[in-house]
C-alpha cells in the first residue's frame, strides 16, 4: 500500500507535463507527448504495470485537453485581432482584481487585471465569444479600474497585441480609458464585495502597516502593501503568507477546528465546521482559479494532519493535482500551482510528525502554527529560489516566529468581515484584534529583513536549485532531532539569530582594497566610493531598499558624508531607506529638475526627516571629502533643453548629475542617465572627461553620444542593469561601440557587484560572480 500510494505522485507528474505540453500551443510539444504517452503505454503493457497504464493515459488525456485549449485562444477572433494589432471596441467582464504596478525608472505606473471578452467589435465585424484576456492599463484611467468591482461589464476601447506562447488569454489589451460599465456585478459578487469592504473599513483605524496586512492575510488584497514591507516579507521568506494558498486555508482551519474542539465539537460537526470555512473562505476569496486551487490544496493539507498520515495525504495530493491539471490545462504553467503544490506537500510530509514533536513542549495550537509555515517554506525554498535568484537564510526561523500570529489574525479577520454584515463596532472590535495579531508579523518581518545576512543571491541554474533542493530535504530530515528537544530548538534559533547578524561574506568578495564599488541593485545605479576606513560617499541607491543595504553591509560602510542622488527616477531612488536613516549621512545632493513629483516628495520627506540638508550643486563646482574629489559637469543648458523638452522622461534623464570624480587617484565619470543631448551639451562645454573607469550613462542603453564616449578615454566601462530586464540593457550596440573604444566593458547584470581598486597604476576589477 505504501508503494502505491507514493506511485500516485508519477500520475500527477504525468499530468502536470502533458499539461504543460499541451499547452505549448506548438505542434511538436503536443507530438512530444503522444510519443512518451505511448512509450508509457507500451512499458505498462510488457510489465503488466497499472500504475504506467494511468500515467500514459493520464498525460495522454492532459496532453490533449492542453492542445484543443490553446488550440481555441489562438484561433478565435480575439487572436486574429490581436495579430493584427487592431484596435476594437470590447465589453469585458473583470474577473479580478487589479494589479497596479508602481512607475520603475522611466516606465510610469500601470495596472493589470484578468477579464473575459464578451463582445467584440473591430475590423467592421462584430462577434459575441467568451474569450479570456489581459487588460493592460495605462495613464489616468490606472486608478478608475483599480476600483471596478468584480463582475462588473464594462465597455471599452482598446488595442489588441498577440499574447505569448503559453499564456492562458487570447490577446493583450491595452487601454488608456476608464471605460463605460455596461452591467454591474451579480447580487452574489456585490454582497461578496461588500464583506471585503466590511473587512477594510474594520481595520481602518489601526496603524498603517497592520491596516493593510490584514486583507493580504484573510483575502490576498496586497494593494495596499507599501513597497518597503513587501520587500521585507520577500526577504524573510514570508510572502506566501499575503498570497491566496492552500497553506493559509490549512492554518485557518487547522486554527478553527482547533477551537472548536475547545469547545466541545466532535464527530460529524467537526466536519462540517471544516467545511464552512472552506466555503467561506471561497465566498470571500472569489471563485477565482487560484482560490479553488488554494482550497482543494487546503483539504488535502488539512487530511494530513488528521488521522490519514502522509500515505493517504500524499494519494490525496496527487489525485487533487491531477484533477485541477485536467480541468484546468493551464495550471501547469502557474507558478501559484507549483508552489500550493509544494507548500502543500511539505505540509502533508512533515506537518504532523513536527507538531507532535513539538507538542511535548509546546501548546498543540502553537506546535501546528509553527509546523504548517517551516513545512511549506522548506518545501517551496527552491521554487522561490528560481523565481527570485535569492534564498531568504532567515526564512525558517521568520516563519517559526511569525507562525503564531497567523492563525489569530486570520480568523479574527474573517470574522470581523463576516461581523461587518450585523454589526459595524463588532467588527470593529474584531479587526481590532486581527490587527493587534498582525503586528508581531510585521515586526518579524522588519527585524528579520533588517539583519544583513537575512537573505543572499542564490543562482537560478540547474545544478544551484538542485543543491539546494538537497540541503533543504537534509534539513527537513534533521529537523524533527532537534524539535523534539526544547532547549536543541531554543539553541538553534539563537545561533541562527546570531549567524544572521553578519552579511554572508564571499570569498574574494569584497576584495580589501577596494576604492569604487558598483553594487548589484538590479535595474538602477547603485555606487559606493570609498572615503575612508568605515565612510563612504554614495551615489544613487537602486530601486528597492534591500540589495542596496546589502552591498553598504559586505563593504562595512557606517557613515556617508555624501548621498548623490543623480536624478529622480525610482531606479535611483527606489532605495533610499538603505542609507538615509539606515546610517549617518552629512548631505544629500539632487539634480536642479525637481520631476518626477513623487520622487522629489520621497527624498525630501525622507532627508528632512532625519535633518539632513538638500542642495543642488552649482555645475562646476568642485570639493573633496576624505579621499573623494570631485567636480560637478552637468546637467548642462544647450541642445539637451531643446532636445529633451520634447519627451519627458528624456529631459529628466538629461537632468542628471554628472559628476568627474578622483578616488586615490583613479578618475572615474559618473553619468546618471544622461542621454545624447546631454551628453552632447557637456562635450559642446569643453569639459575634461578623461577617464579610468566609465559609469555607462542610462544602464548602457541604445541612445549614446559617440564622441561623449570616445572623449573619456576610459579602461574600463561598468554598465548596471537587472538581470533579464525588459528594456535589454546594456544594448549589444552600445557593448560593441565601448568594446571598439578599447574598453573593458562589465555589466551587473552579468557579473554582480564589480570592484575597481589601483595597484601602480593598473586597474585591478573583483566581480561577485
Amino acid at each position: 500500500m505504501r508503494s502505491r500510494d507514493l506511485r500516485m505522485v508519477g500520475v500527477a507528474l504525468a499530468a502536470w507535463a502533458g499539461a504543460w505540453l499541451g499547452t505549448a500551443g506548438a505542434g511538436p510539444s503536443w507530438g512530444a507527448a503522444v510519443l512518451v504517452a505511448l512509450g508509457a503505454a507500451l512499458l505498462a503493457w510488457r510489465r503488466g504495470s497499472a500504475v504506467l497504464v494511468a500515467v500514459a493515459c493520464v498525460l495522454l488525456v492532459a496532453a490533449t485537453s492542453g492542445g484543443l485549449r490553446a488550440e481555441a485562444l489562438a484561433a478565435g477572433p480575439v487572436a486574429t485581432l490581436a495579430g493584427e494589432r487592431a484596435v476594437a471596441e470590447l465589453v469585458v467582464e473583470v474577473r479580478g482584481d487589479a494589479r497596479v504596478h508602481p512607475a520603475s525608472g522611466v516606465r510610469p505606473a500601470y495596472a493589470s487585471l484578468d477579464a473575459l471578452a464578451v463582445e467584440v467589435d473591430g475590423r467592421g465585424r462584430a462577434w459575441r465569444t467568451r474569450t479570456p484576456v489581459l487588460l493592460v492599463v495605462t495613464g489616468d484611467a490606472v486608478g478608475v479600474w483599480s476600483h471596478w468591482p468584480v463582475g462588473s461589464r464594462v465597455r471599452v476601447d482598446g488595442r489588441l497585441e498577440a499574447a505569448g506562447g503559453g499564456d492562458a488569454f487570447a490577446a493583450v489589451v491595452r487601454v488608456r480609458t476608464a471605460g463605460t460599465l455596461v452591467r454591474p456585478p451579480s447580487a452574489s459578487l456585490r454582497l461578496v464585495e461588500r464583506v471585503r469592504a466590511g473587512l477594510r473599513a474594520s481595520v481602518a483605524h489601526r496603524r498603517p502597516e497592520p491596516r493593510a496586512l490584514v486583507p493580504a492575510l484573510v483575502l490576498g488584497d496586497t494593494s495596499a502593501l507599501t513597497p518597503e514591507v513587501v520587500e521585507d516579507f520577500r526577504t524573510t521568506g514570508l510572502s506566501h503568507l499575503t498570497a491566496v494558498s492552500g497553506a493559509n486555508l490549512t492554518l485557518l482551519l487547522a486554527f478553527c477546528l482547533v477551537l472548536a474542539r475547545w469547545v466541545g465539537v466532535r464527530g460529524r460537526a467537526l466536519r462540517v465546521v471544516g467545511l464552512a470555512t472552506v466555503v467561506v473562505f471561497v465566498a470571500l476569496c472569489r471563485t477565482e482559479p487560484s482560490v479553488l486551487r488554494a482550497a482543494a490544496m487546503g483539504l488535502v493539507a488539512l487530511a494530513a494532519l488528521g488521522a490519514g498520515g502522509r500515505q493517504a495525504g500524499m494519494r490525496h495530493l496527487s489525485v487533487a493535482a491531477t484533477g485541477l491539471l485536467l480541468l484546468d490545462p493551464f495550471l501547469a504553467r502557474s507558478v501559484g500551482f507549483v508552489l500550493s503544490v509544494l507548500a502543500s506537500g511539505g505540509i502533508v510530509w512533515w506537518a504532523r510528525p513536527w507538531t507532535l514533536l513539538l507538542q511535548r513542549w509546546l501548546p498543540r495550537v502553537v506546535a501546528e502554527s509553527v509546523a504548517v509555515p517551516l513545512a511549506a517554506h522548506l518545501a517551496t525554498l527552491p521554487v522561490v529560489a528560481a523565481i527570485s535568484g535569492r534564498v531568504s537564510v532567515s526564512g525558517l526561523l521568520t516563519n517559526a516566529v511569525a507562525g503564531p500570529f497567523v492563525g489569530p489574525a486570520t480568523v479574527l479577520g474573517f470574522a470581523a468581515a463576516a461581523a461587518s454584515l450585523l454589526s459595524g463596532h463588532l467588527a470593529a472590535l474584531l479587526g481590532f484584534g486581527a490587527a493587534w495579531s498582525a503586528q508581531p508579523i510585521l515586526w518579524v518581518a522588519h527585524a528579520g529583513a533588517a539583519l544583513p545576512g537575512s537573505s543572499r543571491p542564490w543562482p537560478a541554474t540547474p545544478f544551484a536549485l538542485v543543491w539546494l533542493g538537497g540541503a533543504c530535504l537534509a534539513a527537513a530530515f534533521l529537523l524533527p532531532l532537534v524539535l523534539v528537544r526544547r532547549w536543541l530548538t531554543l539553541a538553534l534559533a539563537v545561533a541562527m539569530v546570531l549567524a544572521l547578524v553578519g552579511a554572508p561574506r564571499r570569498p574574494g568578495w569584497p576584495p580589501s582594497g577596494w576604492v569604487v564599488v558598483a553594487c548589484d541593485v538590479g535595474q538602477g545605479d547603485g555606487l559606493v566610493l570609498r572615503a575612508g576606513p568605515h565612510d563612504a560617499v554614495v551615489v544613487d541607491t537602486g530601486p528597492e531598499e534591500g540589495p542596496m543595504r546589502r552591498c553598504l553591509a559586505e563593504l562595512g560602510v557606517r557613515r556617508v558624508p555624501l548621498l548623490v542622488l543623480t536624478h529622480f527616477h525610482d531606479d535611483h531612488v527606489g532605495g533610499l531607506g538603505a542609507v538615509l536613516g539606515a546610517r549617518p549621512v552629512g548631505q544629500v545632493w539632487v539634480c536642479p529638475l525637481p520631476y518626477p513629483t513623487s520622487g522629489v516628495e520621497r527624498v525630501r520627506a525622507a532627508a528632512a526627516a532625519q535633518g539632513v540638508p538638500v542642495l543642488t550643486p552649482a555645475v562646476g563646482a568642485t570639493g573633496s571629502v576624505g579621499a573623494v574629489g570631485w567636480e560637478v559637469l552637468g546637467p548642462r543648458a544647450g541642445p539637451a533643453a531643446e532636445v529633451a523638452g520634447e519627451d519627458e522622461s528624456g529631459r529628466e534623464n538629461d537632468a542628471s548629475l554628472v559628476l568627474m570624480v578622483t578616488v586615490s587617484g583613479l578618475r572615474v565619470l559618473l553619468t546618471g542617465d544622461v542621454e545624447p543631448a546631454g551628453q552632447e551639451a557637456i562635450v559642446a562645454a569643453g569639459a575634461d572627461l578623461h577617464a579610468d573607469v566609465l559609469k555607462v550613462p542610462h544602464h548602457g542603453s541604445s541612445r549614446q553620444d559617440q564622441a561623449f564616449l570616445a572623449a573619456t578615454h576610459a579602461r574600463l566601462a561598468v554598465a548596471s542593469a537587472g538581470v533579464d530586464n525588459d528594456y535589454g540593457h546594456p544594448a549589444p550596440g552600445t557593448v560593441a561601440r565601448l568594446r571598439a573604444l578599447g574598453m573593458q566593458v562589465l555589466a551587473t547584470n552579468e557579473h554582480g557587484g564589480v570592484a575597481i581598486e589601483e595597484r601602480s597604476g593598473r586597474l585591478t576589477v573583483a566581480t561577485e560572480r
